[in-house]
């Protein structure tokens, strides 16, 4: 059962992988297409600057769940890599607590925010704001899932000693390694 849920997770961060890199092409090509249409035949997409803005606040959180899957978001951990294994556990419980926090309160204002949006359409498009704004369902609830399986492991005791300090220094050092590897790499 644990491994069927983790193919399903698997395949369904592949498929935000997919959704950024969709929405970035597109992003790119309808702003290029516009750019070239308007210096070089004096004519546009009208659509265009709308659809873009929209693929990338799309974009945004999707590449921020992302992240948090893969442990990317930066983060200091100045004082708590020097703390006892105890004061490590406090710490990552308070911070996923707080998160978790944020989220639910982000999934309360999207829900607060959910009857202005549906009635509310794009100026251009005129397709309904909750299409564009509507991603807050989404991430408030996927990242929320993961602060709740963090704070599970926390409390059965299945994460290790590393795993207690989740954060990364800096964008220069990849996900996987620790520091001392990513220096010897280079």
């Amino acid at each position: 059962m644990t491994q069927l849920i983790g193919r399903c997770v698997d395949g369904f961060f592949r498929l935000l992988e997919l959704l950024v890199v969709v929405a970035l092409v597109s992003m790119v090509v309808m702003v290029f297409g516009n750019v070239v249409l308007r210096y070089g035949f004096n004519s546009g997409i009208t659509v265009s600057d709308e659809m873009s803005r929209y693929c990338f606040v799309w974009l945004t959180y999707i590449g921020a769940m992302i992240a948090m899957r893969e442990k990317g978001h930066l983060g200091v951990d100045t004082l708590v890599k020097h703390l006892p294994r105890a004061g490590k556990k406090v710490c990552l419980f308070l911070s996923e607590s707080l998160m978790l926090w944020c989220n639910g309160l982000f999934l309360l204002g999207t829900w607060r925010m959910h009857d202005l949006q549906v009635s509310n359409v794009s100026p251009v498009v005129g397709i309904s704001m909750i299409w564009i704004y509507g991603v807050g369902y989404v991430v408030a609830v996927v990242m929320g899932l993961f602060n709740l399986s963090v704070l599970y492991r926390l409390f059965t005791g299945q994460l290790s000693e590393d795993e207690l300090v989740q954060v990364v220094e800096s964008e220069d050092v990849p996900h996987n390694l620790p520091v001392d590897a990513a220096e010897a790499r280079r």
